[in-house]
């Protein structure tokens, strides 16, 4: 990308202008910056909203090219270098169709947002979320419109630390409609630990616990997803699982 300058040097803009310049060279848009006006600005055609996802973009990725997205994502999030978008134009060029290259399903967890952790932008990646990241028909479902009908290359399973539906199954707590969702983690907690009755989990055995439940779910997919499995079947989409660390912002894909 070129920055164009209406004068000989850049050292007459001024700070603010220089570092508004360098911020969005990292999106990586037309910018033209001038002296006289003080000032910085960006032509609407910046990559940030034309590098969105295309139909063609997405056909180009291969379902390994769309894991290696998101661990780049990841590492961008943890270094404190997360890409600059202009979200508007984003916007703007996702308006007329979405061709998002992965579906993520992960916890209704305020702290896990897919879009953050994975440095993703609009219009890039299916965002699925309910609490202990458990499966049902409707979110099978919406995997099977993310993968056959709209393109996405790539179905991640990411439960987290410290996860309270987790917590809160391996207790056996009852409250509401929650009590039947944490049911579905129970196939996970019995294959994992046995607590004495009263006796609270510790973070270890939540975690060891929620890693039990993604591989649990991933095996749910296959096994009642005859369309889902037999995509991954043919390499047409993988299915992968993995574990977000609530202190580290790093997420470990499982073998």
């Amino acid at each position: 990308m070129k920055i164009k300058h209406s004068i000989i040097g850049i050292k007459t803009l001024s700070t603010a202008v220089i570092v508004a310049a360098l911020a969005i060279v990292n999106t990586g848009c037309s910018t033209t910056c001038s002296s006289k006006k003080n000032s910085c600005s960006t032509k609407q055609s910046c990559s940030a909203g034309a590098g969105a996802q295309t139909k063609e973009s997405q056909s180009a990725i291969t379902p390994g090219d769309a894991l290696d997205k998101l661990r780049a994502g990841n590492q961008r999030f943890v270094s404190g270098q997360s890409m600059k978008r202009d979200l508007a134009a984003q916007r703007s060029a996702t308006a007329a169709g979405q061709f998002p290259y992965a579906v993520v399903l992960s916890c209704l967890d305020s702290r896990t947002s897919t879009e953050q952790v994975f440095d993703q932008g609009i219009g890039d990646v299916f965002n699925a979320r309910v609490a202990g990241n458990v499966l049902n028909d409707d979110i099978l479902g919406s995997m099977e419109f993310a993968c056959k009908a709209a393109g996405a290359k790539l179905i991640a399973v990411v439960g987290h630390s410290k996860c309270g539906a987790v917590k809160g199954a391996c207790s056996k707590v009852q409250l509401g409609n929650l009590t039947g969702l944490l049911d579905k983690i129970q196939p996970a907690v019995a294959s994992t630990l046995s607590l004495p009755e009263g006796q609270k989990p510790t973070d270890a055995q939540v975690d060891a616990v929620a890693v039990a439940n993604v591989k649990l779910v991933m095996k749910q997919i296959n096994d009642r997803s005859p369309l889902l499995a037999e995509m991954a079947k043919q390499g047409q989409i993988k299915i992968v699982g993995g574990m977000y660390d609530l202190d580290t912002g790093v997420v470990k894909f499982l073998d």
